[in-house]
């Protein structure tokens, strides 16, 4: 070969010319009125939206996960998919994901009634829907709104952008993600955070004008 293809690429774990797509809180809002509530996808989606779990976290979860008197998910299982698109449940893809979850007491409201119409039983799988029926239906849904397509990973980027939004650090995000080390938040996120430089040389005008 006349060239190397592999000087064409960018470093193992580089973020560089990676573009983030992802939810607003705004257009989440109007993607979500369009699901219908009878349907698993309206928890599903409101579940990945405020808690930015993966994908094999979700379809591994049961009702059992839940303490519903604390407000809280316990992430211990990842649902994969083997040989001929088998299902199997795994450990978490990391030891920092296997975390809790502190969760809004709307969400939980939400789960609960999911379970209790459903009468799901406390360690049955809360969906059991494939992968490629699930984006399916997210497509389906963004289409009716009219908004940009996006992945069912991009619900965990929209979770972590509305925190940034909200002012909360990068140690905070991580945690709530089960990243392995806060390189990997600051990394893929920091793009996403406010430049503060200003603001910085502004504090250290006042202190220096109080001596």
């Amino acid at each position: 070969m006349p060239k190397n293809p592999v000087k064409l690429c960018d470093p193992i774990g580089s973020k560089k010319g990676q573009e983030l797509n992802f939810f607003t809180l705004d257009e989440f809002n109007q993607f979500i009125k369009k699901v219908n509530t009878d349907e698993p996808y309206y928890t599903i989606f409101n579940i990945l939206f405020w808690t930015g779990i993966r994908r094999g976290e979700l379809l591994a979860l049961r009702p059992c996960d839940f303490d519903f008197e604390n407000n809280l998910l316990h992430i211990t299982r990842n649902m994969v998919y083997i040989q001929n698109y088998k299902p199997m449940i795994t450990t978490p893809k990391t030891e920092k994901s296997k975390r809790t979850i502190t969760l809004p007491k709307f969400l939980v409201d939400i789960v609960k009634n999911y379970i209790q119409k459903d009468f799901i039983t406390s360690h049955d799988l809360l969906f059991e829907v494939s992968p490629t029926v699930l984006f399916n239906k997210l497509k389906h849904y963004i289409k009716l709104v009219g908004l940009k397509t996006i992945r069912i990973h991009d619900f965990r980027h929209s979770h972590a952008s509305l925190l940034i939004e909200q002012g909360y650090s990068p140690l905070m995000i991580a945690e709530r993600l089960g990243h392995e080390k806060i390189e990997t938040t600051l990394k893929t996120y920091s793009h996403l955070y406010p430049n503060k430089q200003n603001e910085l040389a502004e504090k250290l005008q006042q202190l220096h004008q109080n001596i």
